[in-house]
């Protein structure tokens, strides 16, 4: 996805997702604009650990970014976009997660995801790799970067000042993503997409290109053991997801599935601007809402609140609603 904060701001700041279901090892409730005379302070905790059979999961925060749904979402009125954040204690702009993973297996160190680097600016994202640093880990350490796709709040994390910044991983993605956001004959941008997004991508990966870090994927693909690829496109053209499984347990990497959990698990036939398929996305959301509610599969969003781990529930034979997981500590 897109955020339009600077050089985007007439575009849009835009999208929503409930932000006060978790609140791991910090404050318990949103943090508001201070007052005058009270101090700005930075949030406690980025990083919470999931076990997964053998392998255990860690979800690292990149930040928040404020963003105006009124102008990114497609086939809802504000008016209904207003009442389904009112129901959910929500207001226009709202604060988006941006959630990366960390999937250590024992003998491999992978992390879903890279947030956005330094792209957004300051205090809007880039937060990922002091959160890795807290939750014990170097960037040379990573071993593989599964992209679900490239969009920057996703891949941007992949280089700073123009450098690599995982020396020593394999970055996995799918190839119709490397196809359509690299192709020269698309930095212009393509049918009303914009030219930021191939530009952006270009810079996040021509670097790994260039030192043969790239490894692109097509199809379904068994990426490293216990984690394979499920291609999903719609969103973007080589939008995959990753499913991990240890020990009989699973958990899925569902990516931009969904990018507004208050109004999209309601209105799953909601679309929004960063689309490059609005119709597939649609289709492609409905069709893995159902899959993930009958089978009760453990899944983690890259814009869930954080650390943006649950279930899909269904309300009715259309609804559907996220159930974070319980949380622990111990």
């Amino acid at each position: 996805m897109r955020y339009y904060l600077q050089p985007f701001a007439t575009a849009l700041t835009a999208m929503a997702l409930i932000t006060s279901t978790f609140s791991v090892a910090a404050t318990a409730s949103e943090v508001q604009t201070p007052s005058a005379g009270v101090a700005a302070q930075a949030q406690q905790s980025g990083v919470y650990r999931y076990r997964l059979g053998d392998f255990q999961i860690t979800a690292l925060s990149d930040g928040t970014v404020p963003l105006d749904l009124h102008d990114l979402l497609q086939g809802v009125k504000k008016g209904s976009i207003d009442g389904h954040l009112h129901h959910a204690f929500l207001a226009n702009p709202v604060e988006e997660s941006i959630n990366a993973f960390v999937i250590d297996t024992g003998k491999r160190l992978v992390l879903v995801d890279t947030g956005a680097g330094d792209f957004f600016g300051p205090e809007a994202g880039g937060k990922l790799i002091a959160n890795l640093r807290a939750a014990g880990y170097e960037p040379s350490q990573i071993s593989d970067v599964l992209l679900t796709h490239v969009h920057t709040d996703h891949s941007g994390g992949l280089v700073h000042n123009g450098n690599i910044v995982f020396s020593n991983a394999v970055i996995h993605v799918g190839k119709p993503d490397v196809d359509f956001f690299l192709d020269t004959a698309n930095q212009n941008g393509v049918n009303g997409y914009p030219k930021e997004y191939f530009e952006q991508a270009t810079a996040c990966l021509t670097p790994y290109l260039k030192s043969g870090q790239l490894q692109p994927f097509s199809g379904p693909t068994q990426i490293l053991p216990g984690i394979r690829s499920v291609p999903t496109p719609g969103h973007t053209p080589g939008h995959s997801f990753y499913r991990v499984e240890s020990k009989g347990e699973s958990i899925t990497f569902i990516g931009d599935l969904v990018h507004v959990e208050s109004i999209q698990f309601e209105k799953p036939k909601v679309t929004i601007q960063f689309d490059v398929n609005q119709a597939e996305a649609a289709k492609q959301r409905i069709k893995q809402f159902g899959s993930f509610s009958k089978s009760r599969e453990l899944v983690a969003g890259a814009h869930f609140p954080f650390p943006g781990i649950g279930h899909v529930d269904t309300n009715n034979h259309d609804a559907y609603r996220f159930v974070p997981v319980n949380y622990r500590n111990r």
